[in-house]
């Protein structure tokens, strides 16, 4: 039976450029899936037409049980919508805003007032209510944009990276309220360049690239197929670290990585503590000091890298630098067009990849 969020085969192209190749998604009900990749990959746009702000060339969706394609109308009806860019009117006032939406979506004058309220004290912006909106900090705005898309608490939420710009006791707070969103039945697509916050909150991670799913599963699925656990030491002399590697070479499991500014040399390895205690003492043996030694699992970066081929943050400072600085990428609360949405879902390198099953 297909999830609260199902599609199959979307394709979508703008020109000669392929922003959707044949995505394929399954994300069941009262559960969060994390949509991973760099700029560019397909994120947005798969967002934009999951919430019929665009149509695919081909391929079929499902939301909350209607066909996208079909019944847009209701599918709009049954889903909530925060995109990348907060989307207030920023000569009202939050209070205002929150009441506007509530009446648009044909709540009693009553009913949207209490619902309005409720969100207000739920985001911690009681004491703000009454000031217009373009008093409002960037955080607020973006947590007066979330609140908004909660206004008719939607069994479907789709959030085009909503945390982006928060400092991070604002981030906090709206993880909180996605974590109580999900205990009560609400279905989440999440998109985010946060991996952070995809390993927190997402119950399955899809990493798309070039408009494809190049793999999907849950966090610690991903991590396993990165490799196993890291050995990563921090000599304490630079010129001791031909010495390092050589020990850890007699340990690991693959190549030594070296980042010579900072001294630090990582390796991976299979034996867990008992293995760490024995590099401890074959460093100790060589002569070699160290300033720092841990054993830790691949994190969702380095899962990003392996499968990507650079890390998140690079991907977000490209996505800075063609956006000019916003941090957008595609925007689907932004009224993006769709020579931009073009111009963000070109490859890279050209390169084709395929599926990563887990």
């Amino acid at each position: 039976m297909p999830g609260a969020i199902h599609a199959e085969g979307l394709v979508k192209t703008f020109g000669e450029v392929k922003a959707l190749d044949g995505v394929d998604l399954d994300v069941p009900e009262g559960t969060v899936m994390g949509l991973l990749g760099p700029n560019g990959a397909g994120k947005t746009t798969t967002v934009r037409v999951l919430t019929t702000l665009l149509q695919p060339d081909r391929g079929k969706a499902l939301v909350a049980g209607i066909d996208v394609l079909r019944h847009p109308n209701e599918v709009r009806r049954s889903i909530g919508l925060s995109g990348q860019f907060a989307a207030v009117d920023e000569y009202l006032t939050g209070r205002e805003n929150l009441r506007m939406v509530g009446q648009l979506y044909q709540l009693s004058a009553r009913d949207a007032k209490r619902r309005a309220a409720d969100l207000l004290e739920r985001f911690g912006l009681t004491e703000a209510a009454d000031r217009p909106a373009k008093t409002y900090s960037g955080g607020m705005r973006r947590r007066l944009d979330l609140a908004a898309a909660l206004v008719v608490s939607p069994p479907v939420m789709f959030m085009d990276e909503p945390t982006t710009g928060l400092d991070p006791r604002n981030r906090q707070l709206l993880w909180d309220v996605i974590q109580e969103l999900v205990r009560g039945g609400t279905t989440l697509l999440l998109t985010t360049q946060y991996l952070e916050e995809a390993d927190r909150l997402a119950d399955t991670i899809c990493v798309v690239d070039h408009g494809r799913v190049i793999a999907r599963g849950t966090a610690d699925q991903l991590k396993a197929r990165t490799g196993g656990e890291r050995v990563e030491v921090v000599v304490h002399d630079p010129a001791r670290i031909a010495a390092a590697r050589e020990v850890l070479l007699g340990f690991g499991k693959g190549e030594v990585a070296i980042e010579e500014h900072t001294r630090r040399l990582t390796v991976p390895v299979a034996g867990g503590a008992r293995l760490l205690a024995e590099v401890i003492r074959e460093l100790d043996g060589q002569g070699v000091e160290i300033d720092d030694i841990g054993l830790r699992r691949p994190t969702l970066d380095d899962v990003f890298i392996a499968l990507t081929g650079h890390a998140a943050e690079q991907a977000a400072a490209a996505k800075n630098k063609n956006d000019g600085g916003d941090g957008g990428d595609g925007g689907s609360g932004g009224g993006s067009s769709g020579a931009k949405d073009a111009r963000d879902a070109r490859d890279d390198d050209g390169t084709d990849r395929k599926e990563a099953s887990v």
